[in-house]
């Protein structure tokens, strides 16, 4: 039996079929209006900076449905709202356009119980691992006075400590043109210091933290909508470690037990992807390139470019095809073994090898995976504190088949590591259930051609 249409598919048709029964007799249509309801938070002018449409814009009667959608996906991909639903009128050629949106709750405290290691696995296989953990208090400001402002900070104690605060300020006043800010300390008790075995070896200091690190953040970001973004970004970095790291690996800062330096990062991005919590259909295109002087270390400048491109398409009948790749280059004629992170890190994965991770300079990796939808539950209605912000919960399921490949070129690799330089290669199958507030868990059973794998549980959409 062929499932049913998706909910985008059979209101474009609904809208067609109205937007004929009105002015079908018309070649062209004419916005005499555009009107929003249900932002009681957030500024109208926020939600019309997003709109590449206009009273008094004249638009072609067959166009007017798809150029609407588009603008109302936009809404959506502001990630303020549970739902945006657009409605039209059209009399005599003038066409009046409705976007009703349901706000968010904007105000989060959640806490943090964490693992202090990359994953759950990593964190199985330390001998310590009830003292590695982390706990303390995430708060996140979404919306913030209305503006599409982002105000959030980390209180975080137990092994690791993180004091941070940062804020986002996507437009000024009329004008595209906005600014981030931030701070950050991070005090760990334990650092891995080298790579031995494609594992991360630790190093653990009872009475003191053997690394410590604080940076401040600013810069300047350039939005024309939700959809298109470039930003500037200015880090300044004050990192120590202890003398018994550094003799245990010299070169962890290239034999220094402190360095300072600076990063400017230039960023740009492309995102169509028809949501941005879990894309089925559009594209992503992200392009970086920073460059790190050193102002008090031996090592030398570092310049990186990272691209990203990823593709999403519907095959009809709820099958769903995505594919994406990322490749990095990474310039110095030295690298510390702090700066040689690739594969396996929080950065970029190929799973499967979860339990493992990849120096180098240089990485690329291809993603593939075809879902099924075998479960669309819409927006069960739960009424826990009688909040329709909180009360409505969408529930859909995926079915998914991957594979993944990847590559770490690295000219000097130590004996004790196999991977860098080596193809990786695994394949897999999981389902992947998308809830509230743009939640993404995964579950998935993985293998690789080196043999190993297994049953894997994440947060977030694959790529």
């Amino acid at each position: 039996m062929a499932l049913a249409a998706p909910p985008d598919t059979l209101r474009r048709a609904n809208l067609d079929s109205l937007l004929q029964s009105q002015c079908g007799g018309y070649a062209q249509v004419r916005i005499q209006q555009i009107l929003f309801v249900g932002n009681e938070v957030t500024k109208e002018r926020v939600l019309r900076a997003e709109l590449d449409i206009h009273e008094g814009d004249t638009l072609l009667t067959p166009d007017v449905v798809k150029r609407l959608e588009r603008n109302r996906r936009r809404l959506f991909n502001l990630q303020l709202f549970n739902q945006v639903n657009l409605q039209l009128t059209c009399r005599d050629g003038e066409l009046i356009v409705l976007y009703s949106v349901q706000e968010r709750w904007y105000t989060f405290p959640v806490p943090i119980f964490s693992l202090a290691d990359r994953n759950f696995r990593s964190w199985l296989a330390r001998p310590d691992r009830w003292r590695r953990i982390d706990y303390g208090v995430h708060v996140s400001r979404a919306n913030f006075r209305g503006r599409n402002e982002q105000l959030y900070g980390n209180l975080q104690l137990g092994f690791n400590r993180k004091y941070e605060l940062f804020y986002i300020r996507p437009m000024l006043g009329r004008h595209r043109l906005g600014l981030s800010a931030g701070a950050s300390l991070y005090q760990a008790r334990a650092v891995d210091y080298t790579t031995r075995g494609d594992v991360l070896q630790a190093f653990r200091a009872d009475n003191n933290f053997p690394i410590q690190r604080w940076y401040l953040t600013g810069g300047l970001r350039w939005r024309r909508t939700v959809q298109r973004l470039t930003t500037l970004e200015a880090y300044y970095y004050q990192e120590r470690i202890t003398d018994s790291v550094r003799l245990s690996n010299p070169e962890y800062f290239l034999g220094a037990t402190r360095r300072a330096y600076v990063d400017v990062v230039l960023t740009r991005t492309l995102n169509q992807r028809n949501t941005f919590a879990y894309p089925l259909t559009g594209s992503f295109l992200q392009a970086s390139l920073s460059q790190r002087v050193f102002l008090s270390s031996p090592s030398p400048p570092i310049t990186t470019a990272l691209l990203t491109y990823a593709r999403y398409f519907s095959l009809g009948h709820g099958f769903y095809y995505g594919a994406g790749a990322e490749g990095r280059l990474r310039l110095s004629r030295r690298l510390a073994y702090a700066d040689s992170r690739a594969l396996g890190y929080r950065q970029a994965l190929v799973r499967g090898y979860d339990a493992y991770v990849v120096d180098g300079r240089h990485y690329g990796v291809l993603r593939q995976g075809l879902s099924l939808r075998v479960f669309d539950a819409g927006r069960l209605n739960i009424p826990v504190l009688n909040d329709p912000r909180l009360d409505r919960i969408p529930l859909v399921l995926y079915a998914n088949v991957f594979t993944d490949a990847g590559f770490v070129a690295e000219r000097s690799v130590p004996v004790s590591n196999r991977l860098p330089n080596e193809l990786l290669v695994s394949a897999g199958i999981g389902l992947h259930l998308v809830t509230y507030y743009d939640r993404v868990f995964t579950l998935e059973y993985t293998r690789t051609i080196h043999g190993f794998g297994g049953l894997f549980a994440r947060t977030e959409f694959p790529f």
